[in-house]
């Protein structure tokens, strides 16, 4: 009996042998049965199904998660006037602990001078030998957006402009290249050919803090935007009820809605309206989280605005309107479950496996024999994701002891 219990719990901890080949076990995410996976060289060599071993509480085990919108954390923040490679490898490690093995760094609209220095930072932490390989790209979100009260959310409407090809440029080049996604409002002059220009440089556009109409989301789609920024949020509270830019973004089926499922950004019922039209396909979960997620709740000052940061959710009082997350996308995985009744390998999916599809990233999303060995193990208790342990390209980088 003891010698069961030592192995029950051994398989409860998950085995890790740092050897020539690695070995990871645990309950496969996507049908619930025991899997042994070997690694070699940081990729998956094999993968070996059992049904005679069960532990309890499950331990699963799944692709890492990857947020595609993510603006800072545990008090590093990607668009503040301090950011420093040193920052970034602490936001990076901080988030192997929430499961995110890989993330896109977000920046929001700010100066021009500002976003250009600090996407050069962010590109000079990618070449980091350490943390570079959970960076495989940036976000913009901004200055493209619109200008008007309640859509463009918490971003500074003295720094929202109108869209500028050479400017964007500019901003690539600062970037070396990295900015794979940017958020763009399709109503605002010049926005349909920067769209096409966008698509046209291999950069995923997503419609975002817009008023756009019907037509102006049709023209976006067919210039090549594939996606919907935090569908529900950077939106005005009061809107027409028929003409608003919530419909077209729904009844498209072309776009792809990324949603912030943290129990707060949106209410239970518009997480369920929102999966249910696109569907766990057409669906992408971000965390949208900020600099203060991980902090203490309280009054904060970031560059030129005062956040207030609650145990759930950071809002800007001055435009009464929420400014981010304080979650890690691991909650979202939990909420979406809750709110939809979704099978724990779809909410996966929409964390992981949608977002490595968009980008082309063909070596992560999912757990088969070739795939970069990038493994969270966790249980899952109340709807409640717990990490236990990061696997990046097969190395260990976060332990729950």
């Amino acid at each position: 009996m003891k010698i069961l219990t030592a192995f029950a719990f051994i398989l409860l901890a998950a085995i890790y042998v740092p050897n020539e080949k690695d070995t990871i076990q645990g309950v496969l995410y996507s049908d619930e049965g025991f899997v042994s996976i070997k690694i070699e060289n940081g990729k998956i060599s094999e993968l070996q199904k059992s049904t005679d071993l069960e532990t309890i509480p499950k331990v699963y085990v799944a692709p890492g998660l990857i947020d595609i919108q993510i603006n800072g954390y545990m008090g590093v923040d990607f668009s503040g006037p301090d950011l420093t490679v040193e920052g970034v490898r602490k936001a990076t490690k901080a988030l192997w602990e929430a499961g995110v093995t890989s993330y896109f760094p977000t920046i929001i609209t700010s100066d021009i001078d500002l976003i250009k220095k600090n996407f050069a930072i962010l590109a000079k932490a990618r070449q980091d030998p350490e943390i570079g390989i959970s960076i495989p790209g940036f976000h913009l979100e901004g200055p493209y957006i619109s200008p008007l009260a309640g859509f463009r959310g918490a971003h500074l409407e003295k720094y929202i402009k109108a869209p500028n090809w050479a400017e964007f440029q500019e901003i690539q080049k600062a970037a070396n290249n990295g900015i794979k996604i940017i958020t763009v409002a399709p109503e605002i002059e010049g926005a349909i050919p920067f769209i096409k220009k966008c698509v046209e440089s291999g950069v995923i556009v997503s419609l975002g803090h817009h008023n756009g109409s019907a037509k102006d989301v049709e023209l976006a789609v067919g210039a090549g935007a594939k996606m919907a920024t935090h569908l529900g949020n950077g939106c005005a509270n009061e809107i027409n009820r028929h003409d608003n830019p919530l419909w077209p973004q729904l009844s498209n089926d072309a776009i792809t809605a990324s949603i912030i499922a943290d129990g707060f950004h949106l209410r239970r019922e518009e997480v369920r309206t929102f999966y249910k039209a696109k569907g766990v396909d057409k669906t992408i979960l971000v965390s949208d989280a900020l600099d203060l997620a991980g902090l203490p709740p309280g009054e904060y000052t970031r560059g030129e605005r005062t956040l207030v940061l609650t145990p759930d959710v950071v809002k800007l009082p001055k435009e009464n309107v929420l400014a981010g997350a304080a979650s890690p996308i691991s909650k979202c995985v939990g909420v979406v479950i809750e709110f939809t009744g979704c099978s724990l390998k779809n909410a996966i999916q929409m964390a992981s496996t949608n977002p490595s599809e968009m980008f082309s990233m063909d070596e992560l999303g999912k757990i088969e024999k070739g795939k970069r060995a990038d493994l969270i193990l966790f249980t899952m208790e109340n709807d409640q994701m717990t990490i236990k342990k990061t696997f990046v390209a097969g190395h260990l980088v976060y332990e729950n002891k």
